[in-house]
């Protein structure tokens, strides 16, 4: 143990034995089920079409920030023409897709579609292969689809400059790999006598802490304690993203893992951060379902309007969450148009009422959604659109 003055978890003499205080975490799991069954009652006076499209979201969503919760930065077009693919979902052109982004939405897709399906080695193996396609993590040859084998030292998550690095985890040692994930897996898939969103929680926490690959061990983790989230809530269609909201709170989530990692087996403290972090997950879903529902009114609105195809691209382009300011340069950037047709276009929508100038000031006019059906001004819910 070196110099350290404490030891880490899956050292205790009790590991991995979980203690935690259910009569504490009872109002947290009661806010999650409450939030869930308002979000879903919802859902259920919906059509097919508009669940379907509230789910496309929801995945894509949790595709993205998956990613970016390690630095990886997704293209969100391509990551829902994936996933619309898969689906069967109609979202008119689909973006290209390139082998990395495939490989995110497989791994997700069948974490959550196949959450009742037994979790093997040989599956997480395809899942991390799929994450890896090219055998490398950057610019680092990787071992793909095996358990890491500490050629290199201990597996360890550090941060800080070389030669002044800080340790902030040490997983599990090589010689303890195989053990320790039979075990896991043996508990994934047995009945369990907890509840299943603590269930949740503690798988998500029990992968973290093997840490059995050279990299995308987080990915992995935040899969499992999806499948494992399915699992609880009865349906493999997803309305809701914690990948999303973690990414949200991304120094608090590694906060804690750390604080937890360095205590006793007593994880009540991760439990509830984990709800209640669940909790604002399934509120944030209220604000993804609005975006859809708004979407579906403008269109339905402007059904009988005739559009060329770069003016309803862009209008999605600004219906899905449009960053900063629509100016005409950027329109004829986005449609690969000239700027003289891109002002043609939008005088057109400005002409029918579609789109109207913003009262920002500035160098350039930009150009915004008229106001949406529903009570949505401009384009936006919360600032968040996927």
């Amino acid at each position: 143990m070196g110099s350290r003055d404490y030891k880490y978890i899956w050292e205790t003499s009790d590991w991995p034995n979980w203690h935690f205080d259910l009569a504490a975490l009872v109002g947290p799991m009661a806010e999650v089920s409450r939030t869930q069954g308002f979000l879903m009652g919802r859902l259920a006076d919906m059509g097919m079409a508009l669940r379907d499209q509230a789910s496309l979201a929801a995945l894509t969503e949790d595709v993205v920030k998956t990613s970016e919760i390690e630095g990886e930065q997704l293209n969100v077009e391509s990551v829902r023409s994936s996933i619309a693919r898969r689906l069967g979902v109609d979202i008119g052109a689909l973006a290209p897709v390139d082998r990395h982004v495939e490989g995110v939405v497989e791994m997700v897709l069948d974490a959550t579609a196949n959450c009742h399906a037994p979790v093997s080695r040989e599956r997480l193996f395809g899942w991390h292969a799929a994450l890896f396609p090219t055998g490398y993590s950057g610019l680092s040859k990787i071992k793909v689809g095996a358990w890491r084998d500490d050629a290199s030292g201990p597996m360890q998550v550090v941060s800080g400059p070389i030669g002044r690095q800080r340790v902030h985890f040490e997983a599990p040692p090589v010689e303890r790999l195989e053990s320790e994930t039979n075990r896991f897996l043996e508990w994934v898939n047995a009945e369990s006598r907890d509840p299943p969103l603590i269930q949740a929680g503690l798988g998500h926490l029990w992968f973290v802490t093997l840490h059995p690959f050279d990299d995308g061990n987080g990915r992995i983790a935040r899969a499992i304690g999806d499948l494992l989230l399915a699992r609880a809530d009865g349906s493999p269609q997803r309305f809701y993203s914690l990948s999303a909201q973690i990414q949200r709170e991304r120094k608090a989530y590694y906060n804690i893992l750390e604080r937890i990692q360095k205590r006793s087996m007593d994880v009540t403290e991760w439990l509830t951060w984990f709800l209640d972090t669940l909790h604002r997950a399934v509120d944030q879903a209220q604000h993804t379902l609005d975006a859809v529902l708004t979407k579906t009114r403008f269109w339905q609105r402007w059904a009988t309007t005739p559009l060329n195809e770069r003016q309803v691209q862009l209008l999605n382009k600004l219906l899905d969450g449009f960053e900063g300011k629509l100016t005409s340069s950027k329109w004829a950037a986005i449609a690969k148009c000239s700027p003289d047709t891109a002002l043609r276009d939008i005088n057109d929508l400005l002409a029918r009422g579609v789109l109207r100038k913003t009262d920002a000031g500035g160098r350039s006019t930009s150009y915004a959604l008229n106001d949406l059906p529903g009570g949505c001004p401009e384009f936006c819910v919360n600032g968040v659109f996927i």
